[in-house]
């Protein structure tokens, strides 16, 4: 079974984009991530949240069940592959409210 890496935002993916507070939960992106992590994918939070935001938003999600393999940094087998923990997150897959599909 192959495991990918999902790299997950907070504001605007998991909840509606509220910040500094938090938004009310989006409930389908939600049930996505928990099914992706009972496959046994990897996933980390990516989110520029930091400090007591940070704090308060991986409160919200323990208290969801939403459970993270990394925090705003690389997984220890990404370090490891590469010789060095980039700035950049490394995942197979974004998962933003941001995002931009480009083909081709």
């Amino acid at each position: 079974m192959t495991k990918f890496i999902y790299a997950v935002d907070f504001d605007g993916t998991l909840v509606e984009n509220k910040h500094p507070k938090i938004g009310r939960i989006k409930k389908n992106t939600v049930n996505y991530i928990k099914q992706l992590k009972k496959e046994q994918n990897y996933i980390i939070l990516w989110t520029c949240r930091h400090g007591k935001y940070l704090k308060n938003a991986l409160k919200w999600c323990n208290k969801h069940k939403i459970f993270f393999d990394a925090i705003n940094n690389n997984l220890n087998i990404t370090i490891k592959k590469y010789k060095h923990n980039s700035r950049k997150i490394y995942a197979d897959y974004y998962i933003d409210d941001k995002n931009l599909i480009m083909k081709g």
